[in-house]
């Protein structure tokens, strides 16, 4: 019986293959669990369909992503912040507060994605900014006392 993987099965082949499978193995196993469906026309069809849908939506994010990687890599962020009685900061600067004033531009990143070690000491730093699909950003910051 010839069946369309859906996922991969191991000894037998990887999704999106066209495989020569036994009646029953086919019939009580991989069907019933969804590891494949019978192999007609129609069915390859809308695999096909499927696949170059998943790709059109990869490209359009991809697109998106390198948009936001140009803005982001446009930008500079000032963050003033107190300082101690010995030139450091009064506290640290974090990745939250570095997604705040991002938002605050109109970038909306999770703190989450921003790559970065707590800032303690005025200057200009480089931070890894983490957009997905292995594309990252590099934000610069400038941090100021008050």
């Amino acid at each position: 019986m010839k069946v369309l993987l859906i996922k991969d099965v191991k000894g037998l082949g990887k999704a999106g293959e066209i495989k020569n499978a036994k009646d029953g193995y086919a019939r009580n196993f991989l069907i019933p669990k969804g590891y494949a469906k019978l192999a007609t026309d129609e069915v390859i069809k809308e695999w096909q369909e499927e696949q170059k849908r998943k790709e059109e939506e990869l490209k359009k994010e991809l697109a998106a992503l390198n948009e936001l990687k140009k803005k982001i890599e446009n930008v500079t962020l000032h963050i003033k912040h107190k300082l101690g009685a010995n030139g450091q900061l009064y506290g640290a600067i974090t990745n939250k507060e570095v997604a705040e004033h991002l938002q605050q531009k109109g970038i909306e990143i999770d703190k989450k994605h921003i790559e970065m070690k707590q800032i303690k000491t005025v200057g200009e730093y480089t931070v890894d900014v983490k957009l997905g699909h292995g594309i990252h950003a590099k934000l610069n910051i400038v941090v100021e006392g008050e």
